[in-house]
């Protein structure tokens, strides 16, 4: 981790990754890049659907590979990239029969490494097998939910799922939540874990550089009105003035209860509910 001298009141606490040591590489490959137009928020009427976000420096979208379609060619590792877009790094890899990708880098692979899709590939970091070919115990990430759909599941910078069982067809993952699911065993995913894991102990230090990340200001429930919220309103500083917490439109919110939707289709591969509030 990067810390800063406190020559301003910003400063102080403010924490960075030390990008120098990890990326060798300042510009994306052209070809793998496009512009694109963020959604902010707001949904195809224009409406926000997300609040608290808006603004932000400008992106360039870098295209990466999360199917699993190149099988049995092997590729080397060429550059290790930032991306505005996503927490872990990516990196620019050069399969053998010319065609360069992007994928999202595991932790411990370095340039001029080589990694391979197949279903006889070793068990090593950044090696992509089928999951009823990983033993269990291994870590994974970029894990697929059914088989050809690409990676979906544990993507964010230094996260993994392990593999805890293999069972009639479907393989036991327990994810970064804690949550124990069901995976069909033809689904595909990496070996190891997301890279970046750092990125969990950053301080932002101040307002601005939330700002720059595209993220607007939060106002807390506890200092609005009563017709703004339902924590508003108290003579000073006052608590919630109710059991469970909520969110402004008074459903249920984190701290320990259960907010998943009671039918999603989901729900039959779940096999242990994930652990939420104070507890965890």
């Amino acid at each position: 981790m990067k810390k800063y001298k406190p020559t301003t009141p910003g400063r102080r606490g403010m924490t960075g990754i030390l990008y120098r040591d990890i990326l060798t590489a300042s510009e994306p490959h052209k070809a793998l890049t496009k512009g694109i137009n963020r959604s902010v928020g707001r949904n195809n009427a224009g409406r926000i659907t997300t609040r608290h976000k808006g603004g932000g420096h400008k992106r360039v979208w870098r295209e990466i590979s999360f199917t699993y379609d190149k099988l049995d060619i092997e590729a080397t590792v060429k550059t290790i990239e930032y991306d505005p877009n996503r927490t872990g790094f990516i990196a620019l890899v050069s399969y053998k029969d010319g065609e360069k990708r992007y994928i999202l880098l595991p932790k411990s692979v370095k340039v001029g490494d080589k990694i391979i899709a197949s279903e006889n590939a070793m068990i090593k970091a950044g090696n992509s097998l089928p999951l009823k070919k990983i033993p269990v115990g291994a870590f994974v990430y970029n894990v697929e939910l059914k088989p050809e759909s690409g990676a979906k599941l544990a993507r964010s910078a230094g996260n993994y799922a392990e593999v805890v069982a293999n069972d009639a067809g479907f393989i036991h993952l327990k994810m970064p939540s804690s949550e124990i699911r069901k995976v069909s065993d033809k689904a595909w995913a990496s070996i190891g874990e997301v890279s970046n894991d750092e990125h969990r102990l950053v301080n932002l230090g101040k307002a601005g550089r939330a700002r720059w990340m595209g993220r607007r200001p939060t106002t807390r429930g506890s200092a609005m009105n009563p017709v703004d919220h339902p924590y508003g309103g108290g003579e000073g500083k006052a608590g919630r003035g109710r059991r469970r917490a909520v969110s402004m439109w008074g459903k249920p919110t984190g701290k320990g209860q259960k907010t998943r939707t009671p039918k999603k289709y989901s729900n039959i591969f779940i096999i242990k509910r994930r652990k939420v509030g104070k507890k965890r």
